[in-house]
C-alpha cells in the first residue's frame, strides 16, 4: 500500500485507491499481517457501528473523567495534602496525562478500526503478549470501575437516609439494571445518553467555579467580608501526614501525588476505545483528544482551587464525615456557607455522575472484552454484535462484574470505596506505562517503512518517555504508606500491588504459551496496513464552515 499521503494531515482522504491496492496486492504479507487479518477480518461476525459523533465521543471521555473521584475522592486528597498540595499535584497529573492523550490519539488516528483499544494496538504494534496482558487488564479494572461508581452513588443516597430505612442493595440493584441496559442499546442511544448526562455534569462544574467565585468574595449567606484564600493561612496551605515537620510534608507531598490520580484514570482510554465506532475518526479523534484536554484542565484544575477556597482540609466534615457526599468538599464548602438546598441538588448531580461514570466504564470494559476476542485473545463468542453493532455477549460477561458493588452491603462502604481505589490506581499507571510503549513501537514501525501519520504532537515522542518514567516511579510508590508501622494493613498493601502481579502472570504465562513468538515485532514486519481500506471508506469530506452560525455549531457536533 502506498505512503499515505501529506494531505492526509488536513483531513483529506481522497488517494488514488485503485495504485494502493495494486501496490498491496504485490507486497508479500508478513507473518504478523496473517495473524492480524485472520481475526479483524473474520466476516462470520457482525461489527460494531461507526454511530457516535465527536461531541459523543468527547463527553464519554470527560464524562468517565468527571465522576466521583473529583466530586468525593478530592475530599480525602484534601485532607491529605492542603489545598496547595492538591493544586500542584493536580497540575502535574493533567499534563501527565496530556502526554499520554497525544501519544495514544497519534496512534489511535493512524488506524482507528472496529474493536481498537490500546491493547490492540499493543498486539498489533508490539507483542501478542503484551495486547493479550494489557486487554485482561482493561477487562477486569474497568469491569471493577462499574461497581465502584455503584457503590459511590449508594453512599451518597445516605446523605438522605442516613439511618438506611432502604437497604442499599436497593439502590445498587435499580443502578445495575439501568447502566446495563443502556449498554445493550444501540451504541448512537448510549452516545446521546451519556452525552446528556456528562453534560448535566459539566454545567454543575460550571455553577460550582461559579460559586466559588462568589464565595471567594464573601457572597455566601453567612459569611462576613471576603473568604479569599483564607483557608491557606488557617489551617495553612499544606498539611504533614504520619510523621511531622518536613519529613511529614514530604509524605504528604508524595501521598497526594498518588491519590491525585485516582480521577483521571482510564480517561485517555476512552478516547481510544470511541475511534472504533466514530463517525470520520481520523479527523474526529484528534477533535476530541484536543478539546478534552482543555476542559480536563478547566474543570479539574478550576475545582481543586474552588475546593480550597470553599473548605478547610481540617473540616470535621470532611476528615470525620463518614462516607460519600457528606464527605464532599463541595457539599461541605456550600453547608458552611449557609446557602440552602443547593447541598441536595449538588448531591443528586454527583449520583446522576457515578451513573454516568458507570455506564461509560462498563462500555469499554466490554469493548475491551470485544477486542480481545478480535486479537484471538478470547473466545469468538465475545466476537457476536447484534444487527445494530452491539456486542452483546462482550456486554454480559463484563456486567457480571457489577455483583461486586453488593459488597456494601456486608462491609463498611467506605472500606470498599478505598480499596477499589487502591486496585484501580495500581491498573491504570500500568496501563499508561503501556501505551506509551505501544505508541513508541508505532512511531519506530512507522519510521522504519517510512509511513506517514494523520495526527501528531509537538511534545512526542519526548512526552512519551517522560509519562513512561513518572508513571512507572508513581506506579512503584503508589501503596509507600503501608510500609510505615502505624499504617501497616496487609488488605491495603494488597489491593496497592495486585494488579501488578495479575499482569506479570498475564503476560510471562501468555510468554510461556507462544514462547516461539518474539519478545516484540520488529519494526519492518510490524502490520500498518490491514483494515486500511474500511477506515478511509469511513471518512467524509470535513464540513463547509462559511458562516457563523456552522461554526458555532461545529462546536459541539
Amino acid at each position: 500500500m502506498a505512503e499515505l499521503r501529506d494531505s492526509e494531515k488536513r483531513g483529506s482522504f481522497s488517494a488514488d485507491r485503485e495504485k494502493k491496492h495494486s501496490i498491496s496486492r504485490d507486497r508479500k504479507a508478513s507473518a504478523v499481517e496473517d495473524i492480524v487479518a485472520a481475526d479483524l477480518l473474520d466476516d462470520r461476525f457482525a461489527q460494531t457501528q461507526r454511530g457516535l459523533k465527536s461531541r459523543h465521543a468527547q463527553m464519554i471521555a470527560l464524562g468517565g473523567t468527571i465522576g466521583t473521584g473529583l466530586f468525593v475522592g478530592s475530599g480525602q486528597t484534601l485532607a491529605r495534602g492542603g489545598p496547595a498540595f492538591i493544586l500542584v499535584c493536580y497540575i502535574v497529573i493533567t499534563l501527565s496525562v496530556y502526554c499520554v492523550v497525544t501519544a495514544i490519539t497519534e496512534v489511535a488516528t493512524y488506524l482507528p478500526v472496529h474493536g481498537g483499544t490500546m491493547a490492540y494496538y499493543g498486539y498489533r504494534y508490539v507483542s501478542r503478549s503484551m495486547g493479550f496482558a494489557m486487554g485482561y487488564l482493561y477487562w477486569y479494572a474497568l469491569g471493577i470501575l462499574v461497581p465502584y461508581e455503584i457503590t459511590a452513588a449508594g453512599l451518597v443516597i445516605q446523605y438522605w437516609d442516613p439511618n438506611a430505612t432502604i437497604n442499599i442493595a436497593v439502590w445498587i440493584s435499580v443502578m445495575i439494571v439501568i447502566i446495563v441496559g443502556l449498554n445493550f442499546m444501540p451504541v448512537r442511544v448510549y452516545g446521546e445518553t451519556e452525552f446528556w448526562f456528562a453534560g448535566t455534569k459539566v454545567i454543575l462544574l460550571v455553577g460550582l467555579l461559579l460559586l466559588g467565585f462568589i464565595l471567594f468574595w464573601g457572597g455566601g449567606p453567612r459569611q462576613h467580608g471576603i473568604l479569599g484564600f483564607h483557608y491557606w493561612k488557617d489551617p495553612g496551605a499544606a498539611n504533614t501526614y504520619i510523621l511531622g515537620g518536613s519529613t511529614g510534608y514530604f509524605i504528604s507531598f508524595w501521598q497526594t501525588m498518588v491519590l491525585s490520580v485516582f480521577p483521571f484514570t482510564f480517561a485517555p482510554e476512552l478516547l481510544v476505545v470511541t475511534g472504533g465506532e466514530m463517525e470520520s475518526p481520523r479527523r474526529n479523534l484528534p477533535k476530541a483528544s484536543k478539546r478534552y484536554f482543555y476542559r480536563l484542565i478547566i474543570f479539574y484544575i478550576g475545582s481543586v482551587i474552588v475546593i480550597g477556597v470553599i473548605c478547610r482540609s481540617n473540616d470535621p466534615s470532611l476528615t470525620h464525615g463518614g462516607q460519600g457526599a457528606g464527605s464532599s468538599p463541595f457539599v461541605i464548602g456550600i453547608k458552611n456557607a449557609g446557602i440552602p438546598v443547593l447541598d441536595s441538588i449538588v448531591n443528586a448531580v454527583i449520583i446522576l455522575s457515578a451513573w454516568s461514570s458507570g455506564n461509560s466504564f462498563l462500555y469499554i470494559s466490554s469493548r475491551s472484552l470485544y477486542s480481545l476476542a478480535i486479537s484471538g485473545s478470547a473466545p469468538s463468542i465475545f466476537k457476536t454484535c447484534s444487527k445494530r453493532g452491539v456486542p452483546y455477549y462482550a456486554v454480559a460477561a463484563s456486567a457480571l462484574f457489577c455483583g461486586l458493588a453488593y459488597l456494601n452491603v456486608a462491609s463498611s462502604g467506605s472500606k470498599v470505596f478505598n480499596w477499589f481505589v487502591n486496585l484501580i490506581n495500581t491498573a491504570g499507571f500500568l496501563s499508561w506505562i503501556c501505551c506509551c510503549i505501544v505508541f513508541l513501537r508505532f512511531r519506530k514501525a512507522c519510521t522504519v517503512q517510512n509511513r506517514t501519520v494523520p495526527y501528531t504532537s509537538i511534545i512526542q515522542p519526548y512526552g512519551a518517555y517522560w509519562a513512561l518514567g513518572w508513571f512507572t516511579f508513581l506506579l512503584l510508590i503508589n501503596g509507600f504508606t503501608v510500609f510505615f508501622p502505624s499504617k501497616w494493613a496487609v488488605a491495603d498493601f494488597f489491593t496497592a500491588y495486585l494488579s501488578i502481579l495479575i499482569f506479570l502472570l498475564l503476560y510471562f504465562g501468555h510468554r510461556i504459551v507462544f514462547r516461539w513468538d518474539k519478545w516484540a515485532w520488529s519494526p519492518t514486519e510490524v502490520d500498518l496496513l490491514t483494515g486500511m481500506d474500511e477506515i478511509e471508506e469511513a471518512e467524509r469530506p470535513p464540513p463547509v464552515l462559511d458562516t457563523w452560525w456552522k461554526k458555532v455549531k461545529s462546536i459541539v457536533e
